[in-house]
């Protein structure tokens, strides 16, 4: 059987009211495409029928692959393990919640067929087209997040680090994560950090998003998380190049 070109990792967490409307959009939109496709949907433990929601609609002719976790261990965790059982020659992530259209896709792959190893999507270039804004304390929120991320581990070229729509080639994705190990939402400073070490080219392309007002993340205790994961990607860099060094 023909290996997919392309693999859509989705990580999801208590979903089952919007997976079905994500992966429905998709399934449409790769039925018109030339390329082959494969869908992987990684379950993180949710409380909800999310799972079941992806079973019925596999089972319903779409192709897509479940994957369930065991246990809650987070965004990081989910791609991670999605991408040691993805086939396509090119692999990417999108958020559950459907933030970015899939169609978007379109101005990601050129750069990929071009030599760039991570293209990401960004909702703060200049072209990037917010069409549901997130509310003020989020959007001043990200840019603490920005002043202090920058600090702590660089990326001074990336505006937009945690838009959860990244595609990466094989030989790209399979490499930075076999180094990535934050579980949590800071998995995409890790991904991007990881990727100018080992000398990958980034290309960040502006997108098409709207905000979900079902955020996930709560301010205090999410915040305080994700410093205790920015303060380990800095760690783990000044181990990955020790190594390096001595390699």
């Amino acid at each position: 059987m023909q290996d997919p070109y392309l693999t859509v990792i989705i990580p999801a967490y208590n979903e089952e009211k919007r997976l079905g409307i994500t992966l429905d959009a998709i399934h449409e939109y790769f039925k018109k495409q030339s390329y082959t496709v494969e869908l992987i949907v990684v379950d993180d433990a949710s409380d909800d029928n999310t799972s079941r929601v992806a079973l019925e609609l596999s089972e319903s002719g779409r192709k897509l692959k479940l994957l369930r976790n065991e246990n809650n261990r987070g965004k990081g965790y989910s791609i991670r393990r999605g991408v040691v059982q993805s086939q396509g020659s090119i692999i990417g992530f999108m958020d559950a919640d459907y933030k970015t259209p899939i169609e978007e896709i379109e101005k990601i792959m050129p750069y990929l067929q071009n030599g760039y190893e991570l293209v990401i999507g960004s909702r703060g270039l200049h072209q990037s087209k917010i069409e549901v804004p997130q509310p003020f304390h989020r959007r001043w929120g990200r840019q603490l997040f920005g002043v202090i991320m920058h600090a702590l581990v660089g990326l001074p070229d990336i505006v937009d680090t945690q838009c959860g729509f990244k595609f990466f080639t094989r030989k790209g994705a399979l490499e930075i994560f076999r180094w990535q190990k934050v579980n949590g939402y800071m998995c995409d400073v890790e991904i991007l950090c990881l990727a100018k070490r080992l000398g990958y080219r980034i290309k960040e392309v502006p997108i098409r998003w709207m905000n979900d007002p079902d955020s996930r993340l709560q301010l205090i205790r999410g915040n305080l998380r994700n410093m205790k994961e920015l303060l380990q990607i800095s760690a783990g860099l000044k181990i990955i190049a020790h190594n390096r060094l001595r390699g």
